[in-house]
């Protein structure tokens, strides 16, 4: 079905209702999953409620306890602000008297009264006694010894979020954070804790993206899933970058047990390593003589040669590639290497398409003219 978007700006302008609405969706999608642009901003509830929540350097579980709790009431909000603002933009509903509204509207006038008032009444209930009841504090009052309670936990974890040398990274939305003893992650509404001494740690997925949208380079995510002893703490799952995996396996005092047996890059050269191997196979196919015999790669000899560099780019006298008239003698790892060696370092997003001399007769190439020999 085509859109008639002339039509629709039409309708958007004749109804200031579809307007708002329009704009009120995108900005409660954006306020809630908070993209960069909105932190740049400071459009978060960190920042506009930052008064009252602290800092989270200071007392870093007192901060998430008094964050998740602002967070679930602020978002609970979201469509009483969406009801008042159609009241100012569409006043023929008659919205501010609820029994001359239409009976849709009565039923999300009820809705976003009582959303509130439930996190409301949950908030208080959280914050009781100190925020004794709060989630959080549950979760840390399991790992607490028998003669003592949640707050010398949070007192614990407070003191090794503090230094310098833990390990954090992700997204605000989705931080892992792992100091000597404890391995955290924080979400939007909920932070999970374990302690290391009793977690199990498996590799459970990997996706490889063929660009980043920060660099413009092939990236991997790596999913982790930690499992405690504990029954009364809950397993969760850590993702991270794979260029992350050696700083996190530093951090921890657990083994990582690999059961999705992933391959894991852990520096740009392997990733880059993958989507090279990717595209060479996918170029034509060099087919050797019947009396000749392929030697070992001169780079590593512990392989066989098995690529040939043609020129298939452009026709013979144009670009800047040259015919190579070496025999193979590179495998196909050892030459992904030496592209990539070749490369500036600074700008990873241009490897893929520059060009390279030959390792042996130094013609220039480009990936497009490398065979695989068969």
């Amino acid at each position: 079905m085509v859109t008639d978007f002339p039509l629709l700006r039409s309708v958007m302008m004749d109804s200031p209702a579809v307007t708002f609405t329009l704009a009120y969706v995108v900005f409660a999608v954006c306020f809630v999953f908070t993209p960069n642009e909105f932190h740049s901003a400071g459009i978060t509830v960190q920042n506009l409620l930052s008064g009252w929540l602290g800092i989270e350097d200071t007392a870093f579980i007192q901060y998430h306890v008094r964050r998740t709790t602002a967070t679930m009431m602020v978002h609970s909000l979201l469509p009483l602000g969406y009801y008042i603002g159609m009241c100012l933009a569409a006043p023929e509903k008659q919205l501010y008297y609820f029994y001359s509204a239409s009976e849709g509207w009565r039923v999300f006038a009820l809705f976003v009264v009582i959303l509130p008032s439930i996190t409301g009444c949950l908030a208080l209930y959280w914050s009781w006694k100190k925020w004794t009841n709060h989630p959080l504090a549950q979760v840390l009052s399991h790992h607490a010894l028998p003669q003592s309670d949640w707050t010398v936990v949070a007192s614990s974890i407070n003191r090794e979020f503090r230094r310098i040398d833990k390990f954090a990274t992700g997204a605000p939305g989705a931080r892992i954070i792992v100091t000597d003893t404890w391995v955290m992650k924080v979400t939007t509404y909920k932070v999970y804790v374990a302690q290391q001494q009793d977690i199990h740690l498996t590799v459970t997925e990997s996706r490889q993206h063929e660009m980043s949208p920060d660099s413009n380079t092939p990236v991997q995510f790596i999913t982790i899933l930690v499992a405690s002893v504990n029954p009364n703490v809950r397993s969760f799952d850590i993702r991270l970058n794979s260029t992350e995996y050696g700083d996190l396996r530093e951090k921890l005092r657990a083994p990582i047990r690999n059961a999705a047996n992933v391959v894991i890059h852990q520096t740009l050269s392997d990733m880059f390593l993958d989507t090279f191997r990717s595209l060479v196979e996918a170029n034509h196919v060099y087919e050797l003589q019947s009396n000749r015999e392929l030697e070992p790669c001169i780079g590593c000899m512990q392989t066989i040669a098995n690529v040939k560099l043609v020129k298939y780019c452009h026709n013979a006298n144009e670009g800047e590639c040259r015919q190579c008239y070496c025999r193979p003698m590179w495998c196909l790892t050892c030459m992904g290497k030496w592209f990539a060696s070749r490369q500036d370092q600074q700008h990873p997003e241009t490897w893929l398409s520059s060009h390279v001399h030959c390792p042996t007769c130094r013609a220039k190439f480009c990936i497009v003219d490398i065979c695989l020999v068969r």
